[in-house]
């Protein structure tokens, strides 16, 4: 009798221990990086980053140099390396691309791609745009003499950012960072969605990258994914609230969540 109470004591104790490991597992994660994409600084975050800062999450923003992939990626893993634990890491446009890298690292526990490259291994942003053209394939980028990119200002508010008030539009096509043409041809060589669980928002009126390329990612990565209606490339300053949700979402699972493969 002794030793049948002894083994369903031991049993009992075992099944807490294990259950206060998994729920040390699965404890929400409070560190959001943010990583910006190419022509814009990390200002535009700032309605998303209210919100999450708002709702108790420590936020912290990638400024990119945006002069070359390993620069830019360098720049994240800077910011990674001050996180005090895991950190979700976002990725809007060629954030995402810049993400798939830094994502190995230890800190990283989710991804969230916000209408974002999400490249595999020897892929690049120009050759998958190739096979899924946007609506305005190369007409509005303009090519400085030392290999730098920027979107035409008067083509800015109706490509980049058709669903912002034109004040705002207008702003940030006289306020664009040039971004070296090269990183758009930079290969991924460890996709870190592969290991990682990821979220991926698609923003179905994106006339940058192509809804369906988006898709396309979202769906290989098994990502979560939730799409925007009407949502133009600046999805994550016209739809703030949504963004928001989508990354606290990842926040909450991301670590019992399986990755991709």
């Amino acid at each position: 009798m002794k030793s049948n109470i002894l083994r369903i004591a031991t049993a009992v104790a075992a099944s807490l221990l294990m259950g206060t490991a998994m729920s040390a597992t699965a404890a929400p994660v409070k560190n959001i990086v943010l990583v910006h994409g190419a022509f814009v600084g990390g200002s535009g975050w700032q309605p998303v980053y209210n919100i999450l800062t708002r709702d108790g999450y420590h936020v912290t923003l990638v400024q990119e140099p945006l002069t070359s992939f390993a620069e830019d990626v360098t720049a994240t893993k800077r910011i990674l390396a001050l996180q005090d634990g895991p950190a979700i890491l976002v990725g809007h446009s060629y954030g995402g691309a810049i993400i798939t890298e830094a994502g190995n690292d230890s800190h990283v526990a989710g991804l969230v791609y916000i209408a974002a490259h999400a490249l595999d291994a020897g892929e690049t942003e120009v050759s998958n745009g190739k096979k899924m053209p946007n609506s305005t394939p190369g007409e509005d980028l303009v090519k400085t003499p030392d290999g730098y990119l920027f979107l035409k200002p008067d083509l800015y508010p109706s490509h980049f950012a058709a669903d912002l008030p034109l004040k705002q539009a207008t702003f940030e096509a006289n306020a664009q960072m040039p971004t070296a043409a090269a990183v758009f041809s930079a290969e991924i060589t460890d996709p870190a969605w592969k290991v990682k669980p990821s979220w991926y928002m698609v923003a179905e009126a994106d006339k940058i990258i192509n809804p369906d390329l988006e898709r396309m990612y979202a769906a290989r990565a098994k990502s979560h994914t939730v799409e925007i209606p009407g949502a133009s490339h600046s999805v994550y300053e016209s739809h703030p609230k949504e963004v928001a949700a989508l990354i606290e979402q990842a926040a909450q699972h991301a670590q019992d969540q399986p990755a991709a493969s």
